[in-house]
């Protein structure tokens, strides 16, 4: 069986991921369970940029095919801010709500009807050869000033969603990893996964 590796160190996505793809023909594997310790350094200016990166680096570093996303928040108003940023949006030594502190002060000059967001996220996969393909995903919603919610991180609690009446923080996590922006790009990717496996069998 064919090995996929997540170039992740964490345990809790990489459940997720081998439940999403526990039917197809592939041994998922990643970064800790494989020993490796080196982190490849974000250098690109978009998610997209920063998944082929990390995606193309991992495959050629180890020989297997290689599942790598990058996701954030983009704030209209802001152009597009903090997108690539989002994790480490303020500096360094910030956690979750500082960052959304921030962002609320970055957006107080602005009418509040201007605070339109997306959630996006980007998966890369790549061969040890060097093909790659992405696919994406993302979820519309608004900024709001007041915090609410306890389920979900980073920026989930100011991320409010009219069609559910609830911020992302709110939502039931069973709910959240159904409709969200990585749950989206993970589906898409996975229908890729599945005609790569074809494709390897000549069934494709």
């Amino acid at each position: 069986m064919r090995q996929l590796l997540i170039a992740t160190h964490n345990p809790g996505k990489v459940r997720e991921y081998r439940e999403l793809l526990a039917d197809l023909p592939l041994a998922v594997t990643f970064l800790t369970e494989l020993g490796i310790n080196d982190d490849v350094e974000e250098t690109e200016d978009t998610f997209e940029g920063n998944a082929i990166l990390k995606a193309r680096s991992y495959a050629a570093m180890t020989g297997l095919w290689t599942w790598a996303d990058d996701s954030g928040l983009e704030v209209d108003v802001l152009g597009g801010q903090p997108g690539v940023y989002s994790a480490r949006y303020g500096g360094a030594g910030l956690n979750d709500r500082d960052r959304y502190e921030r962002l609320l002060a970055e957006l107080d000059p602005y009418p509040k009807q201007a605070w339109t967001a997306r959630f996006r996220c980007v998966v890369a996969i790549a061969t040890p050869g060097g093909r790659v393909n992405t696919r994406s995903g993302s979820v519309e919603g608004i900024i709001t000033e007041q915090p609410r919610g306890a389920h979900g991180f980073g920026y989930d609690p100011i991320f409010y969603m009219p069609s559910f009446g609830q911020t992302m923080a709110e939502l039931h996590p069973n709910v959240k990893n159904n409709i969200s922006h990585r749950a989206e790009a993970a589906a898409a990717a996975k229908e890729l996964l599945a005609k790569m496996v074809l494709e390897e069998r000549g069934d494709w």
